[in-house]
């Protein structure tokens, strides 16, 4: 069997091809750079992050970018000969209309190069590339404020448009149609949207027609796939799906969900990439294997598995925890801890790490120091700008993260340590600064919805000394709790508890997810560098 989520962790919106026997996910990643994260499967259980399409500013600068802003939906193509990428990016999200630039950008190879983007239109987000059976490409765009799914024909070469783009679909009635993907399957062109807005009451439903241009008509019945939300141990927020065709001829779908944490309306995770097995009934529409609309979080696995050879499984990290291979401590499948460490030995970041709005690699360094990542201060956490940081992304509710750093601060104005973070006006930091007569010292803030607070007197600290810190997330995800220790020392809890609703979906009015991550800040010429001797993230399944 297959459990769900297969990626874990802030990835939502997931756009899904096969080529061959290898499956590729891409997910969005709004204002983290790099931008989109890929995933490779032979299996559709076992997934394996690769390294992202958009990796260089020419291709995506989000410095600026509001939260939660950035890439939002992207697709992920292939025609037999390139493999493309869609996306959008969004710069701003509030007011009478978004700016919502929307771009395509296209390789051989899906580890690369990718090419520079081509720019497509700004009249919607979430679109995706249409790559019919005579070798046509159409642009299948959602308009801004849900007024319709377009579609427009474009040159294979150029992306030019071709011709009048036309409104071929109005929705279901079930309100927010986006994300559409469009497919040609035996007679009928089929197309599946995303519906009910991202939160509880999302969906997705579809529609077909006998050309590409339409009329549709919507399945009977729909939506195809959502959420018991009366049932808390449920997936939650199902919707946004997409689907691909086994080599064995057996349907699947991919889409976004939500574990809420502590039987709360509070998505800590964010939304998370979940698959189903999919039926097509005999008047022609998808179902669900086994009925139902309602998602489900154990699926049955595809039947080719049984005959991939035991060689071909290895290499592939369980459930989506893409930062590590997991150790198993025995307890059984489902009662696992996942356990990260990274001593900073490579010469290069894994691939699990991301940065706000821009590149690590202009802030951090694994060279000059080795054993140890350098990184550079810039501006404070609260910027939408260039900030210092390094994370991973929060995969389950209890979990715990820990760090070791140097840093000699001479100003309050510096500090380095250990984020906790959900975007840039609602976070905890746990770090070393100077106090304003210059001692080293610890101190805990926290920012609920840009308000800040220091949750204790500073904690002095020895001079040159390095420090550890942790935080430890608990009671089935609700509380966090930050801890540090000297060396020699024990480790000493800093604070109280915390809630940990601030950093959840709910509360922030966002679309990503919590994360861990190595932190530094000097706001006096932005030069001051923290070393950090170890990453170590813990899951608890």
């Amino acid at each position: 069997m297959i459990q769900n989520p297969i990626l874990r962790g802030f990835c939502p919106d997931p756009s899904i091809i096969r080529v061959g026997e290898d499956y590729y996910i891409a997910t969005s990643t709004f204002e983290w750079w790099p931008g989109v994260r890929l995933f490779h499967s032979r299996d559709l259980k076992s997934w394996e992050q690769i390294p992202s399409p958009l990796q260089r500013k020419s291709q995506l600068d989000m410095v600026g970018n509001p939260p939660s802003g950035g890439i939002w939906a992207p697709c992920l193509s292939y025609d037999g000969e390139r493999f493309f990428l869609v996306y959008t990016d969004v710069k701003t999200k509030k007011g009478k209309y978004y700016n919502t630039h929307n771009y395509v950008v296209w390789a051989e190879d899906i580890y690369g190069p990718w090419s520079e983007p081509v720019y497509l239109n700004s009249i919607g987000f979430d679109p995706s590339l249409f790559h019919d059976v005579d070798g046509k490409k159409y642009l299948v765009n959602m308009l801004f404020k849900f007024k319709g799914i377009l579609v427009q024909e474009v040159d294979p070469v150029t992306f030019a448009p071709i011709g009048e783009q036309r409104k071929v679909y109005q929705g279901s009635g079930l309100r927010c149609t986006e994300g559409p993907h469009m497919y040609h399957i035996g007679d009928w062109y089929y197309v599946i949207v995303a519906e009910g807005g991202t939160g509880y009451g999302h969906c997705v439903t579809m529609a077909r027609a006998k050309t590409v241009w339409g009329p549709f008509e919507t399945a009977p019945d729909n939506p195809i796939l959502t959420s018991d939300q009366e049932d808390p141990e449920a997936l939650q927020k199902c919707g946004h799906g997409d689907i691909v065709e086994t080599q064995d001829g057996e349907w699947y779908m991919v889409h976004l969900c939500s574990r809420p944490v502590g039987g709360q309306k509070w998505s800590l995770l964010g939304r998370e990439t979940a698959i189903q097995k999919m039926v097509w009934d005999e008047d022609g529409w998808l179902r669900l294997a086994g009925g139902g609309r309602y998602a489900r979080s154990e699926v049955e696995e595809p039947g080719f598995l049984g005959k991939l050879k035991e060689t071909e499984k290895n290499g592939m990290s369980e459930n989506g925890r893409d930062t590590a291979s997991p150790q198993d401590t025995g307890a059984g499948d489902r009662e696992k801890a996942y356990i990260y460490r990274d001593d900073f030995n490579e010469d290069q970041l894994a691939t699990c790490y991301s940065s706000p709005r821009c590149s690590y690699n202009e802030f951090a360094d694994l060279s000059v120091n080795k054993g140890f990542l350098r990184l550079r201060g810039q501006e404070y956490m609260n910027s939408n700008h260039h900030v210092s940081l390094v994370a991973v992304r929060q995969q389950e509710a209890c979990c715990s993260a820990e760090t070791c750093v140097s840093f000699e601060p001479v100003s309050f104005l510096q500090m380095a340590g250990l984020a906790y973070m959900y975007d840039s006006l609602n976070f905890f930091l746990l770090g070393k600064t100077a106090t304003e007569d210059g001692q080293p010292a610890l101190t805990l803030l926290r920012c609920d919805r840009g308000e800040e607070t220091e949750e204790t007197e500073p904690i002095i600290l020895p001079e040159g000394e390095e420090v550890s810190l942790k935080v430890v997330v608990e009671q089935d995800g609700t509380v966090a709790k930050f801890f540090y220790h000297i060396p020699g020392g024990d480790w000493t809890q800093v604070g109280g508890e915390y809630s940990t609703e601030i950093l959840t979906d709910e509360y922030c009015r966002g679309f990503t997810g919590a994360h861990f991550g190595m932190y530094v800040h000097d706001m006096v010429r932005m030069e001051k560098c923290a070393d950090f001797r170890y990453f170590k993230v813990e899951w608890q399944a």
